[in-house]
């Protein structure tokens, strides 16, 4: 945290540190979302190929978008943002994949890896609305809709 200009938006400091580190888990889950998403579309193979390929290609464009806002909610808190891939592994909860799965393995990973950033967004949401954050709480929402309506999406394809 900056301490030449402390940051006072009516959150308390130590609610800010509980927030942004939940947030460091979301944006490091995203962020290896978006990996994974992007290296399936890179290698998808089969009969599905074209659908999946557009499919990836429109949601790892979107989590790109996704990391921004969040690292950005990060550091409008007044916290660093990670972003390393030694950082991330650490904090996400999602694996990666080294190997190329098949087309139906690849979407059953997508809709694991979406299920799990819904888990860690909900799992900061009570830390921001006890903090009266709602700005935190509108992204988390936001990011929560997004995840459920892919893996239903995403789900729906097995």
């Amino acid at each position: 945290m900056s301490k030449n200009a402390p940051v006072n938006i009516g959150i308390e400091e130590n609610d800010r540190k509980d927030i942004a580190d939940g947030l460091c888990r979301l944006l490091a889950d995203t962020y290896t979302l978006y990996l994974k998403t992007h290296y399936f579309h890179w290698n998808v193979t089969g009969s599905l190929f074209n659908s999946l390929h557009l499919m990836f290609e429109q949601q790892y464009t979107e989590l790109a978008l996704a990391v921004d806002s969040i690292a950005e909610r990060i550091r409008t808190l007044g916290y660093i943002a990670p972003g390393s891939y030694s950082e991330y592994a650490e904090l996400s909860s999602i694996e990666e994949t080294r190997k190329v799965p098949k087309a139906e393995e690849m979407v059953k990973l997508l809709v694991e890896g979406n299920e799990a950033v819904v888990r860690t967004a909900r799992s900061v949401f009570p830390i921001a609305e006890k903090a009266n954050d709602e700005s935190t709480a509108d992204l988390l929402t936001q990011r929560m809709s997004l995840h459920e309506k892919n893996a239903w999406m995403l789900r729906s394809i097995l």
